[in-house]
């Protein structure tokens, strides 16, 4: 009544007074809604006032709204477009008045605010919000969200046109990279420099997340190159990488970025060139060297800090992960092409290097993140979370530079095993499946992972070949390999057509098994392990066609190569992650290549293998919902999936 008829009836000449003693003291708001952005406690945080005029006064509405939207009986759908705009929002202004405002006008704001509340940004109890630069984006969302009912902005204004264009990416500007650097980048290569050069400009980490091949270790020397260009690179860069792919960064640096000075520190005697790190432009060093070298590494301060593969720090609580996050650097930049492989928790980790506290504590990232997308399958949660990451991480699948690669045909090989090796395999199967539940039965699926991954691994080795599993009787040392007879019929032919070919294997035994055999058919072959001491000269031989054949360890090559002479991949047994599997791929089609790639996935029918490959879509749809907006929701391994795993074909 006193919000629609009693202006009704003034309006129609009636004299209306209202007693002093009537308990609802009504008021309205005049004018535009002014939000101003004032400096906090420090220079890095802004606090939000959002003000209107009541009698001739500017109040402050925010502790009011925010009192609103944290109430238990709040309903974010009042705030629905279609919503009757001239339903009244009554706000309690804590001096006995209360504050009526027409929905229209007040439901962008609300609906805005209740966003950065589940953002966990907004602070109800309190009756405040404050804004850090990390969170410019969100920023922009609120000013954008109440462009249209006359919210006049004011303060804060490098942070909030930072916040736009961290919204919207197409208004980066260029940067130019030095004549000196030699590579010739490719469109999409020169939109990551871009947004490299403008987050390190406002003093933010960035996580590279561009498919393996797509060439994030050329954007990387790039952005060192404008760098030092630029007169910033004053304190080295240093990169810490697995070591497998330390040789290739030496090789890129040296052929792209020439200008730059670089200081490889491995092996024994790296020790002797601690001295002359401060003197270098890009230090380069790995992820085993990282404990012991930290005295050294810690020492200094870095212009930027630069984890390649940095999926290695996915866990918080791992030795590596803690010391690298006490590294002292103006910048930090993580590359991986797998930013999230299982869980949200990995994710959380890359952040917390990056950005301490941008996605809050681990607990609280747990309880309002984690927990609710993997296991409650919030999809709303899961887009906003994809909003909140998504200025700070670029991630460029190859089918969106499709134009720049050749084709890949995969090709699924399917093998039936002999009788005997089938004998082989049902006996682990069934002597597992009960080692398995009798497991899960006394400590639960969470405490028994190891008894899982180690009957998983058994039934796979009875796929590769039963001799991997090493058992005491002649029968299934003799049972035979249909894998093995399968793969030596393709590789004569694929030689014989000139074919260049990777085999890749999770298993170094097995490829002493392939050696013997390829020995036994006078084909020629490299070898590639974790115990190969010089890996430089078997790629230089391959890559120069001097063999056709390489034998790869997944572990010791699934990363960090460049062979491009390759037009054949050969996955010998495919590994449970397709993420690890797409790595090893992308050795051989990767920018550089000009040839179609053909992939082979060797699969024994009826197996564990097959049913772990219908899981690997599952083990995707968490990355891809947290990347992909139009994804579907996440999903977790249960105690039904194990059942299905070890059940009879």
């Amino acid at each position: 009544m006193l919000y629609h008829d009693v202006p009704d009836l003034r309006a129609a000449g009636w004299i209306v007074e209202i007693a002093p003693d009537f308990p609802v003291r009504l008021v309205r708001g005049d004018g535009d809604f002014a939000a101003d952005l004032n400096e906090g406690s420090g220079i890095e945080w802004f606090e939000l006032d959002l003000g209107v005029v009541v009698d001739g006064e500017r109040v402050d509405i925010l502790p009011a709204v925010l009192r609103l939207i944290g109430g238990p009986a709040f309903d974010p759908a009042i705030c629905d477009a279609e919503a009757d705009g001239d339903l009244p929002v009554y706000l309690g202004l804590g001096d006995g008045r209360t504050l009526a405002l027409p929905m229209a006008r007040l439901g962008p704001i609300i609906a805005a605010l209740y966003e950065l509340c589940r953002l966990g940004m907004a602070e109800a109890d309190a009756g405040r919000i404050r804004f850090s630069p990390l969170d410019a984006a969100d920023l922009a969302a609120m000013e954008a969200a109440t462009a249209g009912i006359g919210v006049v902005w004011r303060g804060g204004e490098r942070l909030r046109e930072m916040g736009r264009l961290l919204r919207d990416s197409a208004g980066i500007p260029p940067s130019a990279v030095p004549e000196s650097f030699s590579a010739t980048l490719r469109p999409y290569q020169q939109r990551g420099v871009d947004w490299l050069q403008f987050l390190r400009s406002a003093g933010f980490g960035a996580i590279l997340a561009d498919d393996m091949g797509l060439g994030k270790t050329v954007q990387a020397l790039a952005y060192l190159a404008i760098e030092r260009a630029g007169g910033r690179l004053d304190l080295p860069a240093l990169v810490i990488a697995p070591t497998s792919v330390l040789g290739n960064w030496r090789r890129e640096a040296e052929r792209f970025a020439p200008d730059l000075r670089v200081l490889v520190l491995h092996g024994p005697d790296r020790k002797a060139r601690f001295a002359d790190i401060a003197g270098a432009d890009l230090v380069l060093t790995t992820y085993p060297l990282l404990a012991r070298d930290q005295a050294a590494l810690g020492a200094q301060s870095w212009h930027a800090v630069i984890l390649d593969e940095a999926q290695t720090i996915k866990n918080p609580d791992a030795r590596t992960t803690r010391i690298a996050g006490t590294l002292e650097a103006r910048h930090r930049l993580c590359l991986t092409g797998t930013p999230l492989e299982n869980n949200l928790g990995e994710l959380w980790s890359l952040f917390s290097f990056l950005s301490p506290g941008f996605l809050g504590d681990r607990r609280s990232f747990n309880q309002r993140w984690r927990w609710p997308i993997e296991k409650g399958g919030d999809r709303e949660r899961q887009l906003l979370l994809a909003r909140r990451v998504r200025p700070f991480l670029l991630r460029r699948a190859k089918a969106e530079v499709a134009a720049d690669l050749p084709p890949k045909t995969e090709i699924v090989e399917t093998v039936d095993m002999e009788k005997a090796q089938r004998d082989v395999y049902e006996a682990i199967r069934l002597a597992m499946h009960e080692k398995v539940r009798q497991a899960i039965a006394a400590k639960g699926l969470a405490r028994s992972h190891i008894v899982v991954l180690d009957a998983l691994l058994k039934l796979r080795q009875a796929c590769c070949d039963p001799r991997l599993l090493r058992l005491k009787t002649a029968r299934a040392n003799k049972a035979g390999s249909a894998k093995l007879d399968r793969l030596m019929e393709m590789l004569p032919e694929l030689v014989a057509e000139g074919r260049r070919i990777l085999l890749f294997s999770q298993f170094t035994s097995m490829l002493a098994l392939i050696e013997a055999a390829l020995a036994e058919a006078a084909l020629p072959y490299l070898l590639l392990t974790g115990a190969t001491r010089d890996r430089d000269s078997p790629i230089q031989r391959f890559q120069a066609g001097e063999v056709p054949l390489f034998l790869i360890s997944l572990k010791a090559g699934g990363l960090g190569l460049n062979l491009t002479a390759a037009d054949t991949v050969i996955h010998y047994d495919p590994w449970w992650n397709p993420a690890v599997e797409d790595q090893a791929t992308d050795r051989a089609h990767r920018i550089g290549q000009v040839k179609p790639v053909f992939v082979h996935k060797l699969m024994v029918a009826d197996s564990i293998e097959e049913k772990m490959e219908a899981l690997k879509e599952r083990k995707c749809a968490l990355a891809a919902g947290l990347f992909d907006p139009d994804a579907g929701s996440a999903v977790d391994l249960t105690e039904d999936d194990i059942e299905r795993l070890f059940a009879p074909a």
